[in-house]
This record gives structure tokens, sequence and C-alpha cells, in this order.
């Protein structure tokens, strides 16, 4: 039997709805392709009301259960009562946190957010993409973290972004509802992933996280509202920028995120 033909992905988010929104495709290629999938999410406590929707559009995208580190969001007291906020947590407590999730995963390839902060700009998409680029460093040391198990060497690490021709009809969008559009040079962008074929497990994988289509603000709610036709334009593709791990070359099996 032949193994898979994509190697496995770690989608490591700041919120519920993020891993739909910015990496739904790629997560639904790399499964319908047999490669292990799997989504950390650095804020929203597991008793919250976004965490069901999270575990159901997980369960769309064949992503398995949801790991949630359980830090409050930035800009919401609701998410984890009593835990710190994401962006004032110890960073050493989360890196070595999300190291243990790498650890026990053992992905080939991870996703995450740019560094600036995925359009919006939201300090806790920041601050997850900082987090991402020490744990994934600190995963394949063998005296970092000892405590979290054997050291593990993703083999790709992939920021997910949006340029400025690529970000299309998003910018209006965004703008119409309040909020900044912080896109990227198009130069910056290594991997244009066109998930047309996957599009509809993509958006029944948003539409899981009905708090959010409910409301105006958030991305979900705005694409709902939107004539399909377009929705597909602005879904169809997804955009990457590949992130360099130091000298050690990486294999040619984590350039396939891209096929």
């Amino acid at each position: 039997m032949n193994g898979p033909s994509m190697p496995s992905l770690m989608g490591v988010f700041a919120h519920p709805d993020d891993e739909s929104l910015l990496a739904g495709g790629v997560l639904a290629q790399h499964r319908a392709a047999g490669a292990r999938t799997s989504v950390v999410t650095a804020t929203w406590a597991p008793g919250s009301r976004r965490a069901p929707e999270l575990a159901a559009a997980l369960d769309v995208l064949g992503a398995g259960p949801p790991r949630l580190l359980g830090y409050g969001d930035a800009r919401d007291p609701e998410a984890a009562p009593g835990r710190p906020r994401l962006v004032d947590a110890p960073l050493n407590e989360v890196v070595g946190r999300l190291v243990a999730e790498l650890r026990d995963f053992r992905p080939e390839v991870v996703v995450t957010h740019d560094e600036v902060g995925q359009l919006t700009g939201h300090p806790d998409h920041v601050r997850t993409h900082q987090v991402v680029l020490l744990a994934v460093k600190a995963s394949g040391h063998a005296h970092l973290y000892p405590e979290t198990g054997p050291p593990w060497r993703p083999a790709a690490l992939y920021a997910a972004t949006h340029s400025t021709s690529g970000a299309g009809l998003l910018g209006p969008l965004l703008e119409r509802v309040g909020k900044s559009v912080l896109a990227v040079d198009d130069a910056y962008v290594t991997a244009h992933v066109d998930v047309t074929p996957w599009i509809g497990v993509k958006w029944r994988a948003i539409l899981a996280h009905r708090g959010e289509v409910a409301r105006e603000r958030p991305l979900p709610g705005v694409l709902a509202r939107l004539p399909a036709a377009d929705r597909h334009r602005i879904l169809r593709s997804e955009q990457f920028t590949r992130i360099g791990l130091g000298p050690a070359p990486a294999p040619a099996v984590a350039d396939r995120l891209v096929v």
C-alpha cells in the first residue's frame, strides 16, 4: 500500500476560525491525500463557547480533535476567564507548550500566521507567529524543553499571508466593516495554492464557526453575506511564505505543500 502523497501538516493559529479561513483548503487537500493533519489554537479555553465550533470545523477538515492552549484573546475577556491573555503570558511558557504539541504530533510541515498579523494586524496573530518561530526551532533541540519529549524538527515552516494583489475583494470588504488591511508585497509570497477542489470543505468548516458567521464584523460573517461567486473568488486561493529553519536543508517532501 502506498503512503500519503503529501507531508503531515500542523496548523498553529491564534483563534478558532483562523485555521479554516487561512489554510482550510490546504488542510483539506492534505487530508484528502492521506496525510496526517492537526491544528493548535492558541486562544480560547476548552470550555468556552467557541470550542465546540472549532471541534466541528476540524471534524469537517479531518484535522482531528482541537489542541487548545487556552490563553485569553487580546480583545475578548470571554475567551478564557482566569487565564492570562496570550499577549501577556510568559513567552517561555507558551513556547514550551507548543513544543510539546509539535513533539507529540511530529509534523513535517507547520503553517501559521505571517508577521504582520494577517491583514488586520490582530495582536494575537502577531504573537502566535513569534511563538511558532521560536517553538519550531526549539522543538528540534534535545536540550530545550526536555520534559516535553524527544526532539522533533519539522522540515518546513510556512506563513499564511495575503499579498497586495492577492487580497483582491478582501481589502474593500474589511475596510467596509472598519478593519485595517495589512497586505504584504507580492514578492513576499512564495507559494500560491489553488484550493478550488476543496472550496466546499473549506466553506463548510468556516460555517461551523456559527457564532462568527452570525456577526457582522468577523470575516466568516462578511463572507456569508456575499454572493456565492464573490465568495468563491476569495476562498479559491491560499498564499504562503516559506520561512527558513536553519542550515540543514529541508526534505523535498515538504515542498509538496503546494502541489
